[in-house]
């Protein structure tokens, strides 16, 4: 009899969940505290804190995945409008932290607004493009370029860059995905790339722009702006084809790597675990990306289509843009190695979309046409 119990429980609490996705994301997560607690040099505290981290994303993942197709798709535009209320917010009362202001305080919880928008703007979005019911026309896509750029410009001034961009994308994907033609994107393409010049003078500030001559040439300022980029390369090629072993990466663990628990993760990994460890790292992610879009491609509506391939295109970028950087590839902006960096906000927001893709999955027969 309790073993029936135990069985009917068991299946109403994953009954919407999607075990493939969900046992790569597990590993990665547990890949991630592996590597914190070197990464820490054995600071218990900081694996149980981001233990919690975890959990709360979790169960944040299961509410969503359990919730109706219907209802997210109502969410959109309140989650949307919430965003943009608390960025100006933000820009009005906003706390500073090391000389950008990003974080609300109400009292209870400091927030920032902009890890919401990395959800609602591509939500926002897609409800949109869901609402035309006839062929998309060009003024459409002005209309969502305007939704994708009032919360950009709002989070650039901050100034957040790294965030930014990753809205930009998610927002670009969703765009995308949509039907715009390959003639307009290069078009676009062109006048992104006439337009870097005046985006360099009058759109950047002085670090920002000390951030890529640094990534073309780290040596310049060796001590300085270099010295992140240096330092994660050597941790990334001393590790070799095997690696130095768990917890032996002589960078991370001397302190030589900066920041190595957050942005530059992937340099410890890489020191103590090798090539090896890379392939199947990369490999994890891999299985994750492509369950993904197995979600995305079987998604019955516009708008489960649209969302699911922005979430699952906005992982990659996030995988992309932090190994780029740490490799020094692409400049330092602040973007974590996901599920593997410390930090609870990311991984809320993170599992929070995987979340949805688990709905979007589990209820194909809510929205269908």
């Amino acid at each position: 009899m309790a073993t029936l119990d135990i069985k009917k429980i068991w299946h109403y609490l994953t009954r919407y969940i999607d075990n493939f996705l969900l046992a790569g994301i597990f590993l990665l997560m547990l890949t991630g505290l592996i590597v914190l607690y070197s990464a820490t040099g054995g600071n218990s505290a900081r694996v149980i804190s981001q233990l919690i981290n975890m959990v709360v994303a979790c169960v944040v993942m299961w509410i969503v995945a359990n919730i109706p197709l219907r209802e997210i798709t109502r969410m959109a535009f309140p989650l949307y409008a919430l965003g943009i209320i608390m960025l100006v917010a933000v820009a009005l009362f906003g706390e500073i932290q090391n000389g950008a202001r990003r974080w609300l305080n109400l009292g209870i919880i400091h927030i920032q607004p902009s890890e919401l928008l990395k959800i609602a703007v591509p939500l926002m979005m897609a409800w949109y493009f869901d609402k035309i019911h006839t062929v998309i026309q060009w003024h459409n896509y002005i209309v969502a370029i305007l939704i994708l750029l009032l919360p950009v410009i709002l989070i650039m001034r901050q100034p957040d860059l790294g965030t930014a961009l990753l809205i930009l994308i998610s927002g670009f994907y969703v765009i995308f995905l949509a039907g715009l033609s390959w003639r307009v994107m290069a078009s676009l393409a062109v006048m992104v790339a006439v337009s870097l010049p005046l985006l360099w003078s009058f759109g950047m500030r002085d670090y920002q722009r000390k951030r890529i001559m640094t990534m073309l040439d780290p040596s310049q300022d060796a001590l300085g702006a270099g010295y992140h980029t240096i330092q994660s390369s050597i941790a990334i090629g001393s590790g070799g084809i095997a690696g130095k072993g768990w917890l032996k990466g002589t960078q991370s663990q001397l302190d030589f790597l900066p920041e190595p628990s957050t942005d530059f993760i992937f340099s410890v990994f890489s020191e103590e675990f090798g090539l090896i460890g890379n392939s199947l790292l990369l490999s994890l992610y891999l299985i994750v990306i492509g369950r993904s879009l197995i979600i995305t491609a079987t998604a019955p509506t516009r708008f489960t289509r649209l969302v699911a391939g922005s979430i699952s295109l906005t992982f990659f970028t996030y995988i992309f843009v932090n190994i780029g950087m740490v490799s020094g590839i692409l400049p330092v902006v602040g973007i974590p190695l996901p599920l593997i960096s410390y930090g609870g906000t990311s991984m809320v927001t993170i599992l929070l979309g995987f979340g949805i893709l688990m709905s979007i999955h589990a209820h194909p027969k809510l929205v269908k046409t």
